[in-house]
């Protein structure tokens, strides 16, 4: 677990999320039915709804995988964004707001997960909308008791003896995973190597994407 402290004192700029106990599934029953009932009066389609989704998540992903492929490539800004995320990502014209951004690297000794276990903080402007299972009772309870388990429901075995290292976000620090870099990508292009950077290996449950991918 990260030492940093975790201080919930949040401004208004961060959204409050009610849930039950199965990660506000009432919720979203709610909302995908007043989906269905605007689709059936012709007033929005499937596909638009998918293109605002995209919209709202898309930059933050972008400037996430953009601060990733540059450390990837650059060994000198890789070592200024983990002594500061916030300068290293400032760099590269990236606003990260207020809150300060940590910046941890996997290694094959290391494997960095994030959550925030009493609400959801998260760096959206670098990441987009958090997912759901993010903000979710579950991932933010079992994360910290058994981090292996849940990465390997996401699909995530680590090899054995890996340790985990799981950081608690809160509302004046915010972490980003710096994944371990694809082996097959020597020289390449910045811009081909943020295509293999996903939202969740950002989060530290999954690796990005193999070089065959792009």
């Amino acid at each position: 677990m990260s030492t940093h402290d975790h201080d919930h004192d949040h401004d208004h700029h961060e959204p409050l999320v009610v849930e039950d106990d199965q990660g506000n599934q009432e919720g979203q029953l709610l909302a995908d039915a007043l989906q269905s009932l605007l689709a059936r009066k012709g007033l929005i389609s499937a596909g638009e709804v998918m293109l605002e989704i995209q919209a709202i998540e898309s930059p933050g992903l972008h400037l996430g995988a953009k601060i990733v492929a540059r450390a990837w490539a650059d060994p000198g800004f890789k070592a200024r964004l983990l002594e500061n995320g916030k300068n290293g990502a400032a760099e590269l014209k990236i606003k990260v707001g207020e809150a300060q951004l940590v910046v941890v690297e996997n290694t094959p000794a290391v494997h960095n997960v994030i959550v925030c276990t009493l609400c959801s903080c998260y760096p959206r402007s670098i990441l987009g909308q958090p997912p759901s299972w993010y903000i979710s009772k579950a991932y933010r309870a079992r994360t910290v008791r058994e981090p292996a388990r849940v990465l390997e429901e996401f699909g995530l075995t680590l090899p054995a003896g890996v340790p985990i290292a799981v950081h608690d976000s809160n509302a004046d620090m915010r972490f980003l995973v710096l994944p371990l870099r694809p082996e097959g990508t020597e020289g390449w292009s910045e811009d081909r190597l943020a295509s293999l950077v996903t939202r969740d290996s950002m989060i530290g449950v999954a690796q990005p994407l193999p070089a065959t991918a792009a």
